[in-house]
Formats: structure tokens, sequence, C-alpha cells
């Protein structure tokens, strides 16, 4: 299959190229197309990962649908038909793309955990703590926590690492009742995904949210519980004490690991190897969400 990189459409005016995503206006909408481009440790690679693109959309969608009652959304349409400015390009776009509602984003990453995995593992482990929150002791890698726990991150530019922020960060930020309404709202799309997603015989150890504000109400915008922004475990394989087997781009993370890289530019070329079984693992995890 072919791996798209870039975009380029001259009659459509660009807005911004993200890690992954480029991002064109439309009709007073946005377009985001959604490529094969791989960011790690926020790096973004040299090779690209086959249908990666096509994946995340497919399973933003889902989501979007399926919490729409909990908090609305910026998706307006992920049909190339619907815009007879795309028909050019519709064999590049199809199943690529989400017209969403150009609105304000609140700088605020949102990342909810229910299990102790990645960072903060490895914030748990120095501090008994993560981003302020102190957690029971003696709990090992992968432990299910008592609660979902908000841990928000400062939203950075590409290529800029974000950093772990508290809750009262946030309020500072951007005021005491919006911040309470983020948490409130991501922690409680991180429970019912979490239940849907457990009858896949999926678990969802983390996830990352972002919101925006559509005259005056909180909306969730960008992705939605994809491989990229969410670590997916096999429920059935799950075993606390360690690191899990999982559908999402922790497989090359740990690679990259594993081979002493310093996460800094120039990312290194990935073995066609790795290259594969991370697009299997995101076709795999397509399959068990959406199905």
């Amino acid at each position: 299959m072919p791996v798209i990189l870039e975009t380029k459409f001259s009659d459509l005016k660009f807005v911004k190229k993200g890690k992954v995503r480029d991002i064109y206006e439309l009709d007073g909408s946005l377009l985001i197309v959604a490529t094969d481009r791989l960011s790690a440790f926020d790096v973004v690679f040299r090779q690209g990962i086959p249908e990666k693109g096509k994946v995340l959309t497919q399973i933003a969608k889902y989501w979007f649908e399926q919490v729409k009652d909990v908090i609305p959304n910026h998706l307006i349409s992920t049909e190339v038909s619907d815009f007879p400015a795309l028909k050019k390009y519709a064999k590049e776009l199809k199943d690529r793309i989400m017209v969403v509602k150009n609105v304000k984003p609140v700088m605020v990453e949102c990342i909810v955990r229910g299990y102790l995995s990645g960072s903060g593992w490895s914030e748990y482990q120095k501090s008994g703590s993560i981003c302020g929150i102190k957690l029971p002791k003696g709990l090992v890698e992968s432990d299910k926590l008592p609660e979902p726990i908000f841990t928000p991150t400062s939203k950075a530019e590409v290529g800029v690492h974000d950093e772990n922020i508290t809750f009262e960060d946030v309020i500072k930020m951007i005021g005491e009742k919006l911040a309470n309404e983020l948490r409130q709202k991501a922690i409680a799309v991180y429970k019912k995904a979490s239940q849907i997603a457990e009858k896949k015989g999926l678990i969802i150890a983390d996830t990352k949210f972002e919101f925006g504000m559509d005259n005056g109400n909180l909306i969730l915008i960008d992705e939605i519980l994809t491989p990229d922004s969410s670590r997916f475990w096999p429920k059935d394989q799950y075993k606390p004490g360690g690191a899990q087997p999982s559908f999402d781009k922790q497989f090359v993370r740990d690679y990259l690991i594993e081979k002493k890289w310093n996460k800094k530019p120039p990312a290194p070329d990935l073995p066609e190897e790795i290259i594969r079984k991370t697009s299997e693992k995101y076709l795999e995890a397509l399959k068990k969400i959406t199905s």
C-alpha cells in the first residue's frame, strides 16, 4: 500500500502541519487529513506506517459517535463525497478525512489514566504521585488505579515535549469553572469508552483528549481514543507487574527505548519489520474496536 507522508492541495488554504495531520480551510470549516506519518517522543519520523492515517480517522469517527451523549464534538463529516471541492482528491483522501468545526482549542492536553504505565509509572516511581495526585503505596507497573485520574499536560508545539502540570496549574491557566468541567468530562468519556472497550476484549490504560469552545460550550476536538493517543491492552493477557502487549505505537516506543535513542531529532530509520508490525497492530486495533 502507498504511504502518504505529505499532502498538497494548491486550491485549498493550508492552515497547519501537525505531527500526523495536515489541516486546511474548507468552507469556513477545517479539513483534517490524517497522513501515515509516525511521531514518537514528539519527533516525526522520515518513514510512515502503511494505513495508519485511515485507521486513525475510522477509529476516531467510531468513538465520537459512541460518546456524543457525554459531550458534543467537532465532527461534521468524514465523507469526501459531501464536499465538491474535494472530489478531484477522492482517491487520496478516502477514509482519511475529518471535516470539523473551526473552534478555539483549550490549551491543555487532557490525559486520563486508569492504569499505571508510561510516563505516569516513571513519575510514580520517583514521587509516589502523578501531576500532584498522591497514589497508594506499593503499586506495580500496569496496576489498575483505584479510580481514573486526570493528569494534564501543557500543549506544546511540534517537536517540543509536553510538560506535566497539576490541576492547580490548569485552574490558573483557564479558570476554576472550565478546569472542573474539563476534568469531569474527560473522566466521563474515558469511563464510558473503557466499558465499551472491555466488552470487546480491550483495556484502555490511558488516553489523551483535547477540547475546544464552540459558542461558549465545551466540545471534544482533534482525535479521540486512537492508537496514537491511547494505550490499548488485550484484556485476556493483562498481568500487572510489567509492560503489557499493546495495540498502539508503544510497540515502536519500546523498540526505540531498547535501541537507546536519545529522543532527539533526527529520528532513526526503522527496520521494515518494525514498520510492518506497527501497521498490523493499528489495523488489529481498528478491527477490535469497530467490529
